[in-house]
């Protein structure tokens, strides 16, 4: 059973991302502020549900919801940042974008950087044990699978529709064969070999 929040008398939002391993895409971040009544037995890690409870799950975390928003940090970006500090900063951007300025960030993982004002707590494996982290999982991954989504249709070679840009062998083997995109972030491994990669860049 997961716990509806960690300090009952204040205005807490719950924060995720999504996308953080990928050789591929933004990394996306979500920020939820539930109502303190709110239930829902299905509510769980992203991870563990099925991509149809997530969506369905997702309608009705947008329509429950006191707040929430998503935030999204791009491949380049991410390349001029690292990916730590490019999630941090997708987590601040959908802060930023909640109509209610919570009072205190429940946070999944075990870093992040300090949001103004603000003060947090950091929760490892949060997704499991929060209903605002939970909740903030599965917007962070919708959105974000949606997006991989319409980049597969421009660059199907890659797989995104089925991998999300995540180091599958196949996606490796597209990046070998076909070369990088836009969209891909030029700072990781993308073939998953020692030594350095001569890659032919797409447009």
């Amino acid at each position: 059973m997961l716990l509806p929040y960690l300090n009952a008398g204040r205005i807490e939002a719950g924060c995720d991302e999504a996308g953080r391993g990928c050789l591929a895409g933004a990394v996306y971040a979500a920020a939820v502020i539930l109502p303190k009544d709110f239930k829902n037995e299905q509510l769980n890690d992203s991870k563990q549900l099925t991509e149809h409870q997530r969506y369905a799950l997702r309608e009705i975390i947008e329509r429950e919801a006191l707040a929430w928003a998503v935030g999204v940090v791009s491949p380049q970006e991410i390349d001029q940042i690292n990916i730590l500090h490019a999630s941090f900063l997708a987590m601040h951007r959908a802060i930023d974008a909640l109509k209610i300025r919570p009072e205190h960030l429940l946070i999944d993982g075990n870093r992040f950087r300090p949001y103004p004002h603000i003060p947090h707590t950091t929760v490892v494996k949060g997704d499991g044990k929060y209903l605002s982290i939970a909740a903030a999982s599965i917007l962070a991954k919708t959105y974000r699978d949606d997006y991989m989504n319409r980049l597969h249709e421009a660059y199907p070679y890659y797989g995104w529709d089925k991998n999300k840009g995540y180091p599958t062998r196949a996606h490796r083997a597209a990046i070998a064969a076909h070369g990088t995109t836009p969209y891909h972030r030029l700072t990781f491994n993308l073939l998953g070999r020692d030594g350095q990669m001569e890659l032919q860049f797409g447009e």
